[in-house]
């Protein structure tokens, strides 16, 4: 963001504002009950072996908050107009396109298994238009509030932008894709430009951690240094990609989730072999692969058995 800029929207302003306060999901009900399966589920999926989610006096991952609340598909049958009204108005002023920003979450008590699922949505606040570098727009935060049995249990806050996109000079078509680079991850991207792959550590509890993230999952701990990664690794999961064609991409090609030696896993490209030969469990080996002057990624060489 770099900066507000209030012209000629005033009278927009003063229709958007009016919807803060107004609920968007009105005594809404989870879908199912918290289970173990969820949980299981959820735990396999991030690869977080922590006993608290397992046996008998399992709890369900904090993290898993807004997860109760989904609708799926077929959606909510609580939800109020106002939050489709709202982002209608938008769309009318030409902020058409949607960009989920960050969320925050407050756990107040641990849900679990067999724990029914109860909460409510206002839209708690519409800001300023502002612009951005994707483009001008404003962004709508929304609150949920989520009971279990009648008992607060946390509170889910998210925000989005909605945005007129900004016109932007053609890139050269062979251009790849930049990665996202910020104060958190900035020190892997450093050691990919001397050909490192490192890997967090909590100082405290030393539970290795990928992606980066400003805290352990693990004990909470904030302190940390890193491990290089031997290069090491398995096919755990993969996905082929043939659709969109970007220009700066020869499909098909594989996509991997890679598990490294260290027990960690990267989603990263599978080269060295045919994309219909990639295979779970398929050996790999970390390479460095430079696309142009700036733009250095790790890459995994499949090994043909």
């Amino acid at each position: 963001m770099d900066g507000t800029d209030r012209t000629g929207d005033d009278d927009l302003f003063a229709r958007l504002k009016a919807y803060e306060g107004r609920p968007a999901t009105l005594a809404g009900t989870g879908k199912d009950p918290v289970n173990l399966p969820m949980i299981r589920h959820w735990c396999e999926a991030l690869g977080d072996t922590n006993p608290a989610y397992t046996g008998p006096g399992a709890i369900a991952p904090p993290t898993m908050l807004q997860a109760w609340t989904m609708g799926g598909l077929a959606g909510h049958t609580t939800r109020t107009p106002a939050y489709d009204e709202l982002l209608g108005l938008l769309d009318e002023a030409g902020c058409t396109s949607v960009v989920a920003t960050d969320c925050e979450q407050e756990y107040l008590r641990p849900l679990r298994p067999g724990d029914e699922i109860t909460f409510d949505t206002v839209i708690e606040s519409v800001s300023a238009r502002k612009t951005t570098k994707l483009g001008t727009g404003y962004f709508v935060t929304t609150r949920t509030r989520i009971h279990a049995g009648g008992e607060l249990a946390g509170t889910h806050r998210f925000r989005i932008l909605k945005y007129a996109p900004a016109r932007r000079k053609k890139a050269p078509d062979d251009t790849r894709p930049r990665p996202v680079v910020n104060r958190d991850n900035a020190g892997f991207w450093e050691g990919v430009q001397r050909h490192e792959l490192l890997i967090q550590r909590c100082a405290d509890c030393r539970t290795l951690r990928f992606p980066w993230l400003p805290g352990c999952e693990a004990c909470g701990g904030l302190d940390w240094d890193t491990v290089r990664a031997a290069g090491e690794g398995t096919v755990h999961s993969y996905v082929v990609m043939h659709h969109p064609p970007f220009p700066a991409f020869d499909p098909p090609y594989a996509v991997g989730l890679i598990e490294l030696a260290e027990g960690v896993r990267i989603v990263s490209n599978v080269v060295g072999v045919p994309y219909d030969k990639v295979r779970i469990g398929m050996p790999v080996r970390l390479e460095f692969r430079r696309y142009d002057d700036e733009l250095v990624l790790p890459v995994f060489r499949g090994e043909l058995s």
